[in-house]
């Protein structure tokens, strides 16, 4: 007779009370058990996803180099676009004419030849947006 059955008269509700002692060691085993092989899947599932957004950003990587003298597009945000570099009809741009590189500053970053009405822009820019 279960301690708290001998004092009150009747079996406890809690779940605590309804296992002997050994009937919980296997409980713990098996919830360990059935723990661990979840951790498994979601590791897999986490592999899955990361090895997809990686197949999708490895799309994006373009190996280009400029040279000096190479003519480029520069990219700009819509945002900035319009405050740094005008708006240009209805649409902002998105793109800016082309200009010439001349110089690699470091491995990814080139300077451009801007033209005076672009003076309070630096001159050097990431491959990215070029």
């Amino acid at each position: 007779m279960a301690p708290y059955e001998a004092l009150y008269g009747r079996q406890c509700r809690s779940l605590v009370g309804w296992f002997e002692p050994r009937e919980a060691r296997l409980l713990v085993t098996n919830l360990v058990l059935h723990a661990l092989e979840k951790v498994k899947l979601i590791q897999e599932r986490i592999c899955t996803t990361q090895s997809r957004q990686k197949s999708y950003a490895d799309r994006r990587v373009r190996d280009v180099i400029f040279m000096e003298g190479d003519k480029v597009f520069l990219r700009v945000l819509p945002m900035k676009g319009m405050m740094r570099f005008g708006k240009k009809g209805k649409l902002s741009p998105r793109f800016i004419r082309p200009f010439e590189v001349l110089d690699g500053v470091g491995e990814v970053t080139c300077m451009l030849s801007l033209p005076p009405s672009l003076s309070g822009v630096h001159p050097v820019f990431h491959d990215s947006v070029l």
